[in-house]
């Protein structure tokens, strides 16, 4: 008959093959999770909290953080400016010479909104403790600007009545949408004051990482079993013999 440590190989086998992929899958579930309940609450009470939620939930960067988060919503206000930017100066056949006045003076606004974003960008790639407060002040600046020039871009076509005021108009309040998220998320950023803002996904991070040390723990048990089992058998060989 077979030494008992030989039934205990053949379970911890059985164990190490029906579990050698759930940590893994483990980690990735805890961090979808974490992303999905992330994004949620911190759209909760935002000023489109559904764009919130299919604007961020969709984005494919990292957002395991409110910093992540704040910076996506940038990265979706600056992609949209741009598209905005693009549309605007590709567009012809104004009749009047206000429409024209309105689009020149639109193309302006939007070009700095871009910049603005862009800058905005920028400063929350590179949030350091010391210059927090600063550094978010100059976001949520630059972030409020790009709102008014979008508010200011509608202004102009104000007694316009065509199609291409109804489009501008159409993609502007898109656009101004996703921006005021963006603004919102940089506020949220801004209350906490850099101090918390990985604290509630602390638990989440821990299981991720316990969960990733388990395929480790089979291995190192595995290969002592089977290092002790091959002694084993060596031994109920021989003396079967």
């Amino acid at each position: 008959m077979p030494p008992p440590i030989f039934f205990s190989l053949l379970t911890l086998i059985f164990l190490f093959l029906s579990l050698s992929f759930t940590p893994c899958s483990a980690a990735a579930s805890f961090r979808r999770n974490a992303q999905k309940d992330l994004v949620r609450s911190s759209c909760l009470h935002a000023s489109y909290p559904k764009l919130c939620i299919h604007t961020l939930s969709s984005y494919s960067g990292p957002a395991n953080t409110p910093r992540d988060l704040a910076q996506a919503a940038v990265k979706v206000s600056l992609t949209r400016a741009r598209r905005v930017s693009k549309y605007l100066r590709t567009l012809s056949g104004l009749k009047t010479k206000r429409e024209r006045a309105a689009l020149k003076d639109c193309v302006e606004q939007i070009s700095d909104s871009v910049d603005e974003l862009s800058s905005t960008l920028g400063e929350l790639k590179h949030l350091r403790g010391e210059t927090f407060g600063w550094q978010l002040s100059n976001a949520e600046t630059w972030v409020s600007a790009a709102l008014t020039n979008e508010d200011t871009c509608l202004d102009g076509f104000e007694g316009v009545e065509s199609k291409v005021k109804s489009d501008v108009k159409r993609k502007m309040r898109n656009m101004a949408r996703v921006t005021s998220n963006a603004l919102y998320m940089i506020n949220r950023l801004d209350e906490s004051g850099g101090d918390d803002v990985l604290q509630s996904y602390q638990g989440t991070r821990a299981l991720i990482l316990a969960s990733e040390g388990i395929a480790d723990t089979l291995e190192s048990s595995l290969a002592f079993a089977t290092s002790t089992n091959e002694t084993s058998l060596h031994n109920f060989d021989f003396h079967s013999t």
